[in-house]
């Protein structure tokens, strides 16, 4: 088994408003198009850390964050 990150990353993403204690909060699902794996997060946020964590983390992001910055845009 390799260690190397793959090229790319595919899921298909549902997002759903739910209504808790009279407000409305966001759910999603990611599902392994491959496997049908399906991965379910309570906010946002949670999704948003699995999906960092997925590609290599704030360091990955940071490195495209800084190579767009110094193009210009």
């Amino acid at each position: 088994m390799s260690d190397e990150q793959p090229a790319y990353f595919s899921y298909l993403l549902r997002l759903w408003r739910v209504n808790e204690a009279g407000t409305h909060v966001l759910r999603a699902s990611l599902e392994d198009p491959i496997t049908g794996e399906r991965r379910g997060f309570a906010n946002l946020k949670s999704l948003f850390a699995f999906l960092e964590e997925q590609v290599g983390g704030a360091a990955h992001r940071q490195d495209r964050y800084s190579s767009i910055k110094s193009d210009g845009y």
